[in-house]
């Protein structure tokens, strides 16, 4: 399909307008209207880096939404950031396997490859030499400010900052500008992240665009992601240990929940601002089994943590039951997962290379 590639208007009809949250919302819905009724107009990038197994964090947060906008017949990008991992670990450890980890969570959890192209970063040259150009566009104070940044270096287990951590927005940038993508789900938290983008794109083409711009301004998608605490109460994590992953078994997934954190109010009520280890338990039932987590408290109620425990875990395997049984299947085949990569890092390619040309003439390059 053809990505239209004008500027989108901001919220004041002038190109490039920063959105706050309240007119991000307000855009987002609107935008969700046009994904319904015309889908094919649309090109989302979205993605992870393959550190380790996707957990019901990333399920209930991105990944059924991608699902979601698949089925719509959104055409999706969705790429692995294997040259990320580099940006907080001295060495990356086994590479390929956690690659291969994320793809067959993605398979498991219905993402279609003849619908969505799934694809390494290591894989695609020309989005990589994007980076260069981009960078030219942004200052070292822009890059500083970045939330992501922020918080990547706070949690960051090296006692330096690596370039590669710092220039992160760049890159993430030409992930989504090679394949000139332009629609991006992002959670609030993310805007600032996107409008780097965002400001990247306009700028190359103030600067190097003649009559019609290079590249298009994204737009954010914004998610209304319930936000799942882990088993320890803090914020579900990979490297801390606290989540339950889509390819843990059912006893495994049993010994977690025992052991999550909760309360000593036997009587079990929805309140995520006073008891909110609780109320995430009760989310988290309530998503499973596509109900509220008020009918959820109230079917409890006396019973205490140790019957939440068990509804939880009950609707959790229930709910990953068919997942696993998927993932299961084409874990059979390791073969077959390294074709697909192959077919979306060539697809990836050819959209990226054609950007690149792109960016060459507007630049004056192409030699």
């Amino acid at each position: 399909m053809t990505i239209e590639t004008h500027t989108p208007a901001g919220p004041s009809g002038s190109p490039g307008t920063a959105l706050d949250p309240s007119t991000a919302q307000a855009r987002s819905a609107a935008l969700e209207e046009e994904v319904r009724r015309n889908p094919g107009r649309f090109r989302v990038l979205t993605g992870d880096r393959p550190t380790g197994r996707l957990h019901l964090g990333h399920y209930f947060g991105t990944l059924c939404n991608r699902v979601r906008l698949q089925q719509l017949g959104v055409e999706m990008f969705v790429v692995i950031a294997d040259y990320q991992v580099l940006t907080d670990r001295d060495v990356a450890v086994d590479p390929s396997g956690h690659v291969e980890e994320l793809v067959l969570d993605y398979l498991a959890i219905g993402l279609d490859p003849d619908h969505s192209t799934i694809f390494t970063h290591s894989a695609v040259p020309a989005l990589n030499q994007l980076l260069l150009p981009f960078l030219s566009l942004v200052s070292v104070a822009e890059l500083g400010r970045n939330p992501t940044v922020k918080d990547e270096i706070a949690y960051s287990r090296q006692s330096t900052v690596s370039g590669l951590m710092f220039t992160y927005p760049a890159h993430q940038a030409a992930d989504i500008l090679c394949c000139k993508a332009n629609l991006v789900p992002v959670g609030q938290d993310q805007l600032p992240h996107l409008e780097l983008t965002r400001t990247v794109a306009r700028r190359f083409n103030d600067r190097y665009g003649e009559r019609e711009g290079v590249f298009p301004e994204p737009e954010a998608l914004l998610s209304n992601a319930p936000l799942l605490l882990g088993t320890d109460g803090t914020k579900m994590s990979k490297s801390r240990g606290n989540a339950i992953t889509l390819a843990a078994g059912s006893d495994e997934t049993a010994r977690l929940l025992r052991g999550a954190r909760t309360d000593s109010d036997r009587h079990i009520a929805y309140d995520p601002a006073a008891r909110p280890e609780v109320a995430s338990l009760l989310l988290l039932t309530a998503l499973c089994q596509g109900r509220t987590p008020q009918e959820v408290a109230a079917d409890i109620g006396d019973a205490g943590a140790a019957a939440l425990k068990k509804s939880a875990t009950e609707a959790v395997n229930e709910h990953l039951a068919p997942i696993r049984a998927r993932r299961a299947l084409y874990a059979q085949d390791r073969g077959y997962l390294r074709r697909l990569l192959r077919a979306g890092n060539e697809r990836a390619r050819e959209v990226a290379e054609a950007t690149l040309g792109e960016v060459r003439a507007a630049m004056g390059t192409a030699y």
